[in-house]
């Protein structure tokens, strides 16, 4: 039998400036070349610094749903792991693949050993996901992987604006009491 692993405390909404984190890895809403563009992709690059791009490149592309990691280079965070979200309404099965979003960063963070997580609101920006759609995929997936998981310890949800953080918040308060999302 697959232990469970409480949920209580292992999740947080915040709302501020991903870029900032001192936490094991902040994930990157990347474009499939992961060499920066506009958002918290742009963000992040520019806060890494130039060397951020020359791994990325080394990498090279990353498909949408799926994960790769970097080092942090100039951020407090020590790894980014980058992946690439849908783009809503044009994107096929939108919901699916950024759910896989999610999985499969949370799984690189698992097979490197990482403690602290820092996701933001992935395709919720300049890819229109509408947030009150992504946000319980978001929570449910990370959530469903924690209840049988021990790490990551700690996962947080950084947010930019009140409206996100709001609706961020309920779900999450709402998984924690025990409600689906």
């Amino acid at each position: 039998m697959m232990a469970q692993y409480p949920l209580a405390g292992r999740m947080e909404v915040i709302w501020g400036d991903i870029t900032s984190l001192r936490v094991d890895a902040v994930v990157n809403a990347a474009k499939g070349s992961l060499e920066g563009g506009g958002g918290v992709d742009g963000l992040i690059h520019w806060a890494a610094g130039s060397r951020l791009l020359e791994s990325c490149r080394r990498l090279g592309e990353c498909p949408m749903g799926e994960a790769r990691i970097t080092p942090g280079f100039d951020l407090p965070a020590r790894f980014i792991i980058h992946t690439v979200g849908p783009v809503y309404g044009l994107d096929p099965e939108p919901e699916r693949i950024l759910a896989d979003c999610y999985r499969n960063s949370l799984r690189l963070a698992i097979d490197h050993g990482l403690r602290t997580i820092a996701f933001p609101a992935i395709s919720c920006g300049s890819y229109r996901f509408p947030v009150a759609r992504a946000c319980p995929i978001a929570i449910g997936t990370v959530a469903d992987l924690l209840r049988r998981e021990s790490l990551p310890e700690k996962v947080l949800f950084v947010v930019h604006s009140l409206e996100h953080y709001e609706i961020y918040r309920t779900v999450l308060q709402g998984i924690l009491d025990g409600e689906e999302p």
